[in-house]
Formats: structure tokens, C-alpha cells, sequence
């Protein structure tokens, strides 16, 4: 088995009803510019309130792909 390298990218989804549905957001928008990703680790959560209420769940998410560079 070769070597592998891999490059860990930070992103936070947001999304109106839940952070899975805001991790998912963020795994899903990297999945269409980049090949081979890995794993994704929500490294944290939190929540945008505006009047009071909460407006937006936010998860950040370290999402690792298979380094193809030379």
C-alpha cells in the first residue's frame, strides 16, 4: 500500500433547522469542487440569534481529501 497525504480544510455550514442539516450543508457544497474527501469532524457548534430567537443552527466542519499534488 502507498503512502497517502491528505489536506484538512475548515468550513461552517449554516442551515435554518438543525446542525446536522448545517454540517451536511457544508460537506455537500465542498463535495462539488473537491474529489476524494475523507472525513468530515464537526469541531464545533453554535447558533445565530436575532430578537431573542434562534435564527440558524452553524456547525464548523474540518473535512479532509486525498492530496493529489507534486
Amino acid at each position: 500500500m502507498a503512502d497517502s497525504v491528505y489536506k484538512v480544510i475548515e468550513l461552517v455550514g449554516s442551515s435554518e433547522t438543525s446542525w446536522e442539516d448545517a454540517a451536511r450543508a457544508a460537506v455537500d457544497k465542498a463535495s462539488k469542487t473537491l474529489r476524494d474527501l475523507r472525513i468530515a469532524e464537526v469541531s464545533e457548534l453554535d447558533m445565530k440569534i436575532e430578537d431573542g430567537k434562534v435564527t440558524a443552527y452553524r456547525a464548523k466542519v474540518k473535512l479532509s481529501f486525498k492530496y493529489a499534488g507534486e
